[in-house]
């Protein structure tokens, strides 16, 4: 799965698309103090952990707990 467009920290939003069921989701933050919450709808996912797809959109939030905090989202298409 490739992020459109290819990351950049300040663009908050992105589409992604995948034919596979699950996926690894890894967000590691620049800053070595910052802490990482992922979310796929109301599930939290592990960050380095895998998630699993329903067919069509998905919404990936990314939070990232810093000074302030960035909250980036992807859409995942599971075709």
């Amino acid at each position: 799965m490739t992020l459109n467009p290819a990351f950049d920290s300040a663009v908050l939003e992105y589409t992604a698309t995948t034919t596979n069921a699950t996926n690894k989701i890894t967000a590691t933050p620049t800053d070595p103090y910052a802490d990482v919450t992922i979310m796929l709808g109301e599930t939290e996912i592990e960050n380095g952990e895998s998630a699993t797809w329903a067919e069509g959109e998905n919404e990936l939030e990314i939070t990232v707990h810093g000074y302030p905090d960035t909250v980036y989202t992807v859409i995942v298409t599971a075709e």
